[in-house]
């Protein structure tokens, strides 16, 4: 799907910023807060090679990407000393 947006120029000509650029971020960002998007998608969205660089542009824009809890954790611990030998 393409969308376009009309931004009068005088809005972004003050700065340095790509603003087609920043715009397609913010709208990932917020697709991915909101739970609309999910890494891969932003992934695509903003072209990036691998998950790393999401994870790295998520870090920068202040936004925790993993949803990883105490539980999660004990439980991955437990089955962990499952298949394991000790």
């Amino acid at each position: 799907m393409n969308v376009q947006v009309k931004i009068p120029d005088e809005v972004f000509n003050q700065t340095n910023v790509d603003a087609p650029r920043r715009i397609l971020e913010v709208v990932a960002l917020a697709g991915y807060k909101s739970g609309q998007l999910t890494i891969t998608q932003v992934k695509r969205i903003l072209g990036f090679e691998t998950r790393l660089e999401v994870y790295d542009f998520l870090a920068k824009n202040g936004v925790a990407w993993v949803d990883y809890s105490i539980e999660d954790a004990e439980r991955e611990r437990k089955l962990l000393q499952k298949i394991l030998p000790q």
